[in-house]
């Protein structure tokens, strides 16, 4: 069995990124005459200086809530209509909750 050293192997790697940037790949790859979408990529990792990126760290944890079966199958709905999963949006649905002062009790 012969060992590969690291980098020797091309694996797949998915990952989401903004129309914006896919626009900018295909705009570096026409550009630079690449023949692909994942030369654009290695160029861009072997110029960027990592020592220097200092990415914004917003905490998450999860938790878990009751939900009905009609907000399930609301929640279902909408995300399949708007074509983004159902953790975006609970994230939009509790940013957009509007709290109001409770009354003080006597």
């Amino acid at each position: 069995m012969s060992k590969r050293s690291p980098g020797t192997a091309a694996a797949p790697l998915t990952f989401d990124l903004p129309l914006e940037l896919i626009d900018k790949i295909e705009t570096c790859r026409r550009s630079l005459g690449l023949g692909s979408a994942s030369e654009v990529v290695r160029m861009a990792i072997e110029q960027f200086d990592f020592s220097r990126c200092r990415p914004e760290q917003t905490p998450h944890r999860q938790i878990s809530v009751r939900l009905s079966g009609d907000h399930r199958a609301t929640l279902k709905r909408q995300a399949r209509l708007k074509d983004v999963s159902i953790g975006e949006l609970l994230r939009h649905a509790i940013e957009g909750l509007q709290v109001k002062a409770r009354k003080k009790r006597r």
